[in-house]
């Protein structure tokens, strides 16, 4: 592969600003002087428009309309195999104190958020994840695997390519292992002691779903004697935490068969005391149809997938988790909690807020808004685009 060359870079005086203040994405037309013949994973060293003094680094992607992702803020720097290994040493510095409780399952690289914009690294137990969205990492890939295998102590590291990657001239394939062997794609973790598997060749993402760490083990604290429905349930992270705290009924809904089984294995990993039903479906109409049934839960998550991938689909999106809120309250007891979250970046948190409200409060139903959470510790928010989880606890009022 050949070495990334360094191309000097001017902006206009607002992508300037930002980049200054911290925001890690340049756009095309931001730039306004740039050597010809860039190629994806070049150096983009950045230089004040006044001083001439390099201010900030990025690495050039030929094939985004983010054509440069900041990795350095700081002025002038080495990008050498060091440089990253202290990046590596840091983030995992932050992630300690999650690691001293019974949890071995985390998110090492939070892309942007930990200066490694297009990147993640999440750790189940010995088998580390490296899920790749941008091809600008190819040539640093050498210098920078060595240090993930020795700070997070791995026994396999994977890659994993995005739809985008898996389908261009990648020099890697999807689920190459880039260290060490697997012998079973179903790896099994704990989280705060719950047990739990995952399949980190063929399950979404990377295998699961770490973000919802902490409020996967509040919903395991509330849920003693109760009933609980997990919408879009995946894998049963909220159903297993749930089950694990002694609720006597779980009802786990998803569109995928597949998750469900996964979900069931998963529950049975704990040897629970409470009952485990599942769902296959169409969330929505299932949903209809329980409200059809009268039934009613003492504990409903609803975790959806983003409804809002661009920009274009944002209000279709906010009508989607209108929606979501009209039936979650009709499906919870009086006296209940109702938990709805979001992953969609571009609506906001003051958005989703402003949502549930009016729902609330058009559907005159008395609640208590409890608590509004983000991710847990192992997802640092670096910029505002960074902070794409939310999550409203509403206590339905008698």
């Amino acid at each position: 592969m050949e070495a990334p060359k360094r191309l000097a870079v001017k902006l206009n005086s607002k992508a300037e600003r930002s980049v200054k203040q911290g925001h890690p994405w340049i756009f095309s037309d931001s730039i306004l002087k740039i050597k010809e013949g860039g190629k994806t994973g070049d150096l983009a060293i950045l230089f004040d428009s006044k001083t001439d003094k390099a201010f900030a680094i990025g690495l050039f992607d030929a094939d985004s309309p983010i054509r440069i992702k900041v990795i350095h803020h700081d002025g002038p720097a080495k990008i050498d195999e060091a440089f990253f290994k202290n990046k590596l040493e840091h983030a995992f510095e932050l992630r300690k104190p999650l690691l001293r409780t019974n949890t071995n399952a985390y998110r090492l690289l939070f892309g942007e958020n930990d200066g490694f914009p297009g990147l993640i690294v999440d750790v189940y137990n010995k088998v580390g994840v490296l899920k790749l969205y941008s091809a600008i990492w190819f040539p640093y890939l050498e210098m920078i695997i060595p240090h993930i295998v020795a700070i997070a102590k791995l026994d396999c590291l994977i890659l994993r390519l995005s739809r985008s990657l898996e389908k261009s001239d990648a020099p890697y394939e999807e689920g190459t292992i880039l260290y060490g062997a697997l012998e079973n794609p179903e790896v099994e973790f704990v989280e705060y002691g719950v047990r739990f598997k995952t399949d980190v060749l063929l399950g979404h993402k990377t295998g699961f779903f770490l973000d919802h760490r902490e409020n996967r083990r509040r919903i395991g604290k509330l849920s003693k004697g109760k009933t609980v429905l997990d919408v879009f349930s995946y894998a049963g992270g909220f159903s297993i935490h749930a089950l694990a705290g002694g609720a006597k009924e779980v009802t786990s809904l998803d569109l995928s068969k597949q998750a469900l089984e996964l979900a069931k294995q998963n529950a049975e990993l704990n040897k629970p005391t409470g009952k485990h039903f599942t769902i296959a479906g169409d969330a929505f109409e299932e949903l209809k149809t329980l409200i059809r049934q009268e039934k009613k839960y003492d504990v409903v998550i609803i975790d959806p997938p983003s409804f809002a991938k661009s920009q274009a689909e944002n209000e279709i999106a906010k009508k989607k988790y209108v929606e979501l809120t009209e039936i979650g309250i009709q499906l919870t007891e009086k006296g209940g909690l109702l938990l709805l979250a979001s992953c969609s970046s571009r609506v906001t948190e003051e958005e989703l807020r402003e949502i549930h409200k009016s729902v609330f409060w058009r559907l005159g139903v008395n609640y208590t808004l409890e608590d509004f959470t983000q991710h847990d510790i192992d997802h640092p928010i670096g910029f505002a685009e960074g902070a794409y989880l939310k999550s409203g606890y509403y206590r339905i009022n008698k």
